[in-house]
């Protein structure tokens, strides 16, 4: 074994005869700034009450967030450039901006930061923060200044635009602002809303009074970027935010999650949230550019761009901003376009049920008696018609008395529509047909958590209920909602916003129906042929392109595929790999070769999906390698011994598979897919075996045994052929990982006797050694695409073997340098890293010698 001499410093400690030369933190990239105060934030996060979080509405911006907004700035070349984080937290975002600023080829001469946080307890990571980012300005001899106000940011911004206005003076001081505002709902005679009023601004949520004040503290011209919940984009709530904000700032590029929980998933924060980015200007952009990424930390980005006056309509009164994510949007868009009709034009409004359970309890009954009427709840909604009475939880009947006659509506025809879903729900918008004729009643209780469309108060036609719950529940209309709707919840405002067909379009769609509710497919082969007449099924469609996604997307579920490949992204890989077009029948699916980028171009020319280039990995990541271990594709059946991870690899649908589904749609199919399922591990079996011929092969306790080929078992190789004897010299090596088999080897009997007994759930690292001549369990992670161990990884491991008896020593390893730097601003303080093609040299994070252990001191949380 190379002897290793120790070296000591504040950063990162590498062997003294290492190549690599990095020996201290002001040596390092910029990016492990960021590492460094996102290691703060996840030791803050932990330490801070989940309840203290709610109640201040913030929540702290992970490091990935924090580059992402960071990137979207693109003036950080100025003179002297002036930064505003009005709810700073420990200090992440602005970190992210100076780290921005600190790599630019022309580096401002001058920055400064003004960081507003009222939390004492964060106020002390925040000074750390920004100490670190005057030691990464020094390194770029930027000179650089900051200030912590620990004051109520709306109070103090009030002040500062009251004195500028009162006395000349201008208050607007700032050239750039970044912010993660807080997400807290204001009372009408709270302070707060009072403030807001006196700047103009009435309001019910702080996040918009954060992003308003903050707007107005820019200088003209100014960039502002933040990270929000989307509920302000439509809405009577956020209107006058909408007209102030829009009126001062320009919005440049907006970036929206397809996910609700993985922009700030580790503090399990449930929201739609976008970032926007804007430039202080009543001038308007002629494009602005949307970007949708699943996460943060997803690098399948699609990209399009749209007209401003398409995303900010100019004759429109609300100032709804319309976010159109990609072709296929802004398809669905253009045709909802062509219906011209108002509920108001129709002589027909929607209102919210009238009984709310908790006030009118009293008068509730669990089944119809005397003196009883219905009492219809979102539960009793069923196949576009009411299923009553339900056996329920909730209560299926209402006193009809005086005190409540203004709870009730006379029983006549109606159309019901739930007001709230989650975004995951495969409708959006769900209506049926409310028929008077199935109750023996004078009157009807609808609850509060459904809308009803009504005319002047009665009941509509059966046969126009029918025609407006088909339209409703139609494929164009559930796309368009959710395209504008920032929230789950269907509220009669934004239904009083759809745009519907005429009435005589109404009428003719509900005598299509009978007392048989039209599946989705006939519902949507109505709305074509009735309202836009397109019977012809053009390529530009759509409402057939939706649907065949959706198709893909049911074919996927029936196959069984975990909930994380139930999206967009899979459906179009299978779509892709089929080279079936919207228009095509399932029967017309074929098998190509075909590799990743042609499937992306596939997806971009017939599906309206533009991804950005560079993010091609994450379909191979996040969705081939899934469809593979499913055996419903092979790899490279042209050309078995080229290498898995090779860029010339391609793909094509397995043959019984492709047999398969060119049955979807017929009478076959319920028949074919059972067969299929029942034969799907011989197929995996199958495949398995051509995959044995070209597999590597390892010694383990004198036994020989062999990985899968290709992706990270080349670098489990050498870690058990190189690092192993070298830095672990007679260790016992406990356990190794597969790509194909998590556990093929696994002496569970030594661990156990280390005190560790493993739930088979957990995330195991990819290798455990036993170094016995230190007596270390050592924790190995092989980084081919995966993440290698940051904070959060660290975390799981040490829950994971809490039990251990000895000292833990945790490794990230690489293939080579390049691979390294693409993680370096990850990688966890009190960490090593081996690089295989440095086999000789280890990195040690911040320690006192190399492959050490290490004792975390355990904190109490607040």
């Amino acid at each position: 074994m190379t002897a290793i001499v120790p070296s000591i410093s504040r950063g990162l400690v590498a062997s003294h005869n290492s190549s690599l030369k990095f020996t201290s933190l002001a040596e390092i990239s910029s990016g492990n700034l960021l590492a460094q105060v996102d290691l703060h934030r996840t030791v803050a996060s932990l330490k801070l009450r989940q309840d203290k979080k709610a109640s201040m509405g913030q929540f702290l911006t992970p490091a990935s967030v924090a580059q992402l907004m960071a990137g979207m700035f693109n003036r950080l070349d100025l003179p002297e450039i002036s930064l505003l984080d009005a709810g700073a937290g420990i200090g992440s975002l602005l970190a992210a901006f100076v780290a921005k600023v600190c790599q630019q080829p022309q580096h401002t001469s001058s920055l400064r930061v003004v960081a507003y946080e009222i939390d004492p307890f964060l106020i002390g990571y925040l000074h750390q923060t920004l100490e670190l980012c005057n030691k990464e300005c020094q390194r770029v001899d930027i000179s650089f200044n900051y200030e912590i106000r620990e004051t109520n940011f709306i109070e103090d911004a009030v002040k500062l635009l009251q004195v500028g206005l009162l006395n000349s003076v201008n208050a607007t001081e700032f050239t750039h602002a970044i912010l993660n505002p807080p997400y807290l709902k204001i009372n009408a005679n709270s302070k707060m809303r009072e403030l807001l009023r006196s700047i103009g601004l009435e309001t019910s949520n702080l996040y918009t009074g954060f992003m308003a004040a903050t707007a107005q503290l820019l200088k003209p011209n100014g960039e502002f970027v933040a990270i929000t919940p989307r509920s302000f984009c439509n809405g009577p709530y956020f209107r006058d935010f909408r007209k102030m904000f829009l009126e001062m700032m320009a919005l440049q590029e907006v970036h929206l999650f397809e996910s609700r929980q993985e922009a700030f998933n580790d503090d399990d924060v449930l929201q739609e949230t976008i970032i926007i980015q804007a430039t202080k200007q009543r001038q308007k952009s002629n494009n602005v550019i949307i970007n949708t990424s699943f996460g943060a930390n997803d690098d399948l980005i699609m990209s399009h761009s749209v007209p401003y006056t398409a995303l900010v309509k100019p004759d429109d009164l609300e100032q709804f901003i319309h976010i159109v994510s990609d072709n296929l949007s802004q398809q669905i868009v253009q045709q909802m376009e062509l219906l011209r009709c108002t509920l108001k034009d129709l002589g027909l409004t929607v209102s919210t049920g009238r009984v709310v359970d908790f006030r009118a309890k009293e008068y509730l009954r669990t089944n119809l008696e005397n003196n009883t009427v219905p009492l219809i709840h979102p539960v009793n909604l069923s196949n576009g018609y009411i299923d009553y009475p339900k056996i329920s939880k909730k209560p299926q009947a209402i006193v009809s008395i005086n005190e409540t006659a203004n709870l009730l509506i006379p029983n006549e025809h109606y159309v019901l529509c739930k007001r709230f879903s989650s975004k995951e729900e495969k409708r959006r918008v769900v209506a049926v047909v409310y028929d008077a004729d199935q109750f023996n009643y004078a009157y009807v209780g609808f609850e509060n958590h459904l809308n009803y469309f009504h005319k002047d108060g009665r009941g509509l036609s059966l046969t126009l209920a029918r025609g407006l719950a088909v339209y409703l529940n139609s494929t164009l209309v559930d796309a368009f909602f959710r395209l504008f709707n920032g929230h789950t919840q269907v509220n009669a405002t934004d239904l009083r916003k759809l745009k519907y067909p005429n009435l005589e379009q109404l009428l003719s769609l509900g005598t299509a129906i009978k007392e048989r509710f039209p599946s989705l497919q006939e519902i949507d082969e109505l709305i074509e042929n009735q309202l836009f007449d397109m019977s012809n099924q053009s390529e530009d469609n759509p409402i057939v392109t939706k649907s065949r996604i959706d198709e893909a997307l049911q074919i996927l579920t029936q196959l069984g595929f975990p909930r994380t490949q139930l999206n967009e992204r899979s459906a179009l890989t299978l779509l892709a790999l089929l080279d079936l077009k919207p228009t095509d029948s399932w029967q017309l699916a074929t098998s190509p070769l075909m590799g990743i980028t042609p499937m992306m171009d596939f997806m971009a020319q017939y599906y309206g999906k533009s991804y950005k280039p560079n993010t091609r990995e994450t379909v191979r990541r996040q969705t081939i390698h899934q469809f593979l271990d499913a055996a419903l594709i092979v790899a490279n059946p042209d050309n078995l011994s080229r290498p898995i991870n090779s860029p010339k690899t391609v793909y094509q649908i397995e043959e019984s598979t492709l047999e398969l589904l060119r049955t979807y749609g017929t009478d076959e199919w319920e028949k074919s897919i059972s067969t299929y399922l029942a034969s799907i591990e011989t197929l995996k079996k199958q495949y398995a075996q051509e995959r044995e011929m070209s597999r590597i092969p390892i010694v383990i306790n004198g036994e020989i045994k062999t990985l899968s080929p290709g992706g990270q078992n080349i670098l489990i190789e050498k870690i058990i052929n190189d690092f192993a004897p070298r830095f672990t010299p007679g260790g016992k090596l406990i356990y190794v990982g597969d790509t194909d088999e998590k556990f093929i080897h696994f002496d569970d009997a030594a661990l156990a006797d280390l005190g560790v007994n493993i739930d088979s759930h957990g995330k195991m690292p990819d290798a455990i050694i036993h170094f016995t001549t230190n007596n270390w369990l050592v924790l190995i992670e092989a980084v081919t695409s995966h993440a290698p161990i940051n904070p959060k990884r660290k975390k799981e491991l040490e829950v994971l073997f809490r039990n251990a008896q000895i000292p833990l020593v945790m490794v990230t390893t690489f293939l080579s340098r390049k691979a390294m730097v693409a993680y370096l601003a990850e990688i966890a303080w009190e960490t090593d890293v081996w690089v295989a093609e440095d086999s000789t040299h280890l990195i040690h994070f911040n320690g006192e010698s190399l492959l050490q252990a290490y004792q975390i001191e355990k904190e109490q949380t607040l």
